[in-house]
């Protein structure tokens, strides 16, 4: 059975054995790396990732208003609550077309 002092002294050796495993395969993969970038004629610019282009959001035009509140729905998508409500309480949806 290891004593704690033995087994502290096995981790450091290992500590250090990562450590330069480490810097050497580092080491060798800018090697491989730089190598790779001379054959096809590549620059620090072609490796840098492109970010893609945020999706234009078209804005629709509004086709209902709320004349009391200001509220606006553009036609698509569900009814809003507040033009449900109105439809229910006995309002056209043309008494609010723009």
């Amino acid at each position: 059975m290891s004593s704690l002092k033995d087994l502290l002294a096995q981790r450091a050796a290992l500590d250090e054995q990562i450590s330069q495993t480490k810097e050497r395969e580092r080491a060798e993969a800018i090697a491989k790396v730089k190598s790779l970038m001379s054959d096809y004629g590549l620059t620090a610019a072609d490796l840098s990732t492109r970010t893609p282009k945020a999706a234009k959001v078209s804005k629709v035009a509004v086709k209902y208003r709320n004349q009391a509140t200001g509220e606006t729905w553009s036609g698509r998508g569900l009814q809003p609550k507040w033009l449900k409500a109105a439809i229910a309480a006995g309002a056209n949806l043309a008494d609010f077309h723009v």
